[in-house]
């Protein structure tokens, strides 16, 4: 699978732009604030409908404009499909394959898969669970639709269940019975979340020790480990008997909104024991080894969007990962940097034809 063309009409720093890609490899060169990882974040948003950056998609419209369109020409087994994803200021975002309107964007994720490493990544191995839930959750649902269906139905419901119990407590006053009526309905949701993770990481976590070592080049042990507080089967209880503590905290103590990934080097925590340079052979190693899995479900290589990496690794990390790169198949492969002259060093050994592309002020030149 691969993108032919893309076209971008008032998102971000661009106002129109359309471009004819490679098959293999796109090099996008410029200044910083160019609109490179913009470029980037339009192919992310046109495969998985929602920006890397987890920024509301109305903040995704060009200053001074009421929408923004996207269009791109995607190919699988020499079938192309056209996708236009589009949103109005104030309306809901939609998505058309070959000018159908996908009804639920959840039978649409998925289709074309896509991983992105970029600079802010380094979020997933320092900061908080939330993060790490945020990959789990844009891995399974480009693998499972039932997934990101019952992750929205779960999440809406328990955002319904914090708001009764803020309201409980401001009004002084307590409904058993409204409580229990969305209570019933969490641990269907929670069990399919609960265990497509489990299964995630039983398979993520051998793949990404082997390309940890290769990216890293060291005999480091390292792990990745799913961490939740219940089980499926004790989801249900977990509630009644934590509601009273619910009702002080005003909001739900239990269930997948509090899953982790455990992260270790050498048996400890990596964000606490780790050198800079281990924190990003880690974390290049979590996002190889998310698009080495998704290959895998898919049964094709997604789209890898590779952002400014260049600036924030080493060379001698560099010229590991781009070896790795070259030597399995990744399929379609995006890049950009600030030097063209050290991309062009970069990518001289690879050996099939690649674009480079010029950034300058939201145009490609």
């Amino acid at each position: 699978m691969h993108l032919l063309s893309i076209k971008l009409t008032n998102f971000k720093n661009y106002a129109q732009q359309s471009l004819k890609l490679s098959p293999r490899l796109n090099c996008f060169v410029g200044r910083n604030g160019m609109g490179k990882t913009n470029l980037l974040d339009a192919i992310y948003f046109l495969c998985l409908t929602r920006s890397h950056r987890n920024v509301p998609d109305k903040s995704l419209i060009r200053q001074g404009e009421a929408f923004f369109r996207l269009e791109g020409v995607f190919e699988q087994s020499g079938v192309p499909t056209r996708v236009v994803a589009k949103l109005v200021a104030s309306q809901r975002k939609e998505v058309e394959c070959n000018g159908v309107a996908c009804t639920r964007l959840t039978d649409y994720v998925g289709q074309f898969p896509a991983v992105m490493i970029a600079p802010d990544d380094i979020a997933l191995v320092q900061e908080g669970s939330e993060e790490r839930r945020r990959f789990l959750d844009a891995t399974l649902s480009q693998i499972y639709p039932d997934y990101l269906q019952n992750l929205l139905v779960y999440n809406n419901l328990i955002r319904q269940r914090n708001a009764l119990l803020k309201m409980f407590a401001e009004q002084r006053r307590f409904d058993a019975a409204l409580l229990e009526a969305i209570d019933r309905q969490l641990p269907a949701p929670a069990r399919l979340i609960w265990e497509k993770r489990q299964i995630f990481v039983g398979a993520f976590s051998p793949v990404f020790q082997e390309i940890y070592t290769l990216i890293a080049g060291s005999a480091e042990h390292v792990e990745v480990a799913f961490e939740s507080d219940n089980s499926a089967a004790d989801f249900a209880a977990a509630l009644v008997a934590n509601t009273d503590k619910d009702r002080a905290l005003e909001r739900t103590s239990a269930g997948p909104q509090r899953d982790d990934l455990a992260l270790s080097l050498d048996g400890q925590p990596v964000k606490r024991f780790a050198s800079q340079g281990q924190l990003k052979s880690f974390l290049l190693a979590m996002r190889l080894a998310q698009y080495e899995v998704l290959r895998r479900e898919k049964g094709g290589a997604p789209l890898l969007l590779l952002d400014d990496i260049f600036d924030k690794l080493d060379e001698q990390r560099v010229r590991q990962l781009i070896a790795l790169l070259f030597a399995r198949d990744f399929g379609q492969i995006f890049i950009t940097d600030t030097q063209r002259s050290r991309i062009e060093a970069v990518i001289s050994s690879f050996p099939e034809a690649y674009a480079v592309f010029e950034v300058e002020r939201g145009e490609i030149v």
